[in-house]
């Protein structure tokens, strides 16, 4: 298990890192989009489709990075005032009983999503869109695929540390 919690460090680092470079792009294609609509007068259907195609595989690709670094978004009401065993069992729970099976969910009808897609040849409905919509909708089930293994490697990785705390008292 050690060895698949070091793999998947790895590969949220790489999808970190990729997310990184991707949210530089997408701040110049932006510049570059705005700058041509309102110093030149021009605009392209390819590039804003672009631009938020690029916004939805940064936050796919993101999540399960974010997760590593605990950095995600939180409601910490009441988990602030939770004392360590009770937050380490909370993360347990959320963990199997909510991170899971949301996880598991959105893969599974994501699949089907995707090949809908390729199997339509699916592109752009506008004039001078892009073309292969389906490459997008892979990047549903690759994003939380990517999240579930970050899920794996928390709840071992608390699991751990709730042995260690255990053994501590």
């Amino acid at each position: 298990m050690e060895k698949f919690v070091r793999f998947n460090d790895k590969l949220q680092e790489l999808a970190g890192t990729t997310a990184s470079v991707l949210s530089l792009i997408l701040v110049l294609l932006v510049s570059a989009d705005v700058a041509g609509r309102y110093l030149f007068n021009t605009g392209s259907v390819a590039a804003q489709e672009l631009e938020w195609h690029i916004f939805a595989v940064i936050f796919l690709l993101a999540a399960g990075y974010t997760m590593k670094h605990d950095e995600h978004v939180k409601v910490d009401v009441l988990y602030t005032k939770f004392s360590p065993k009770r937050k380490l069992m909370t993360n347990i729970f959320g963990t199997i009983f909510m991170l899971f099976p949301f996880c598991l969910f959105i893969i599974y009808y994501s699949i089907d999503f995707f090949l809908a897609s390729v199997s339509m040849h699916e592109t752009s409905p506008d004039p001078g869109g892009l073309p292969a919509r389906y490459l997008l909708k892979l990047m549903i089930p690759i994003g939380f695929t990517l999240l579930l293994l970050q899920g794996v490697s928390f709840l071992y990785n608390t699991i751990q540390e709730y042995k260690k705390l255990k053994e501590s008292v």
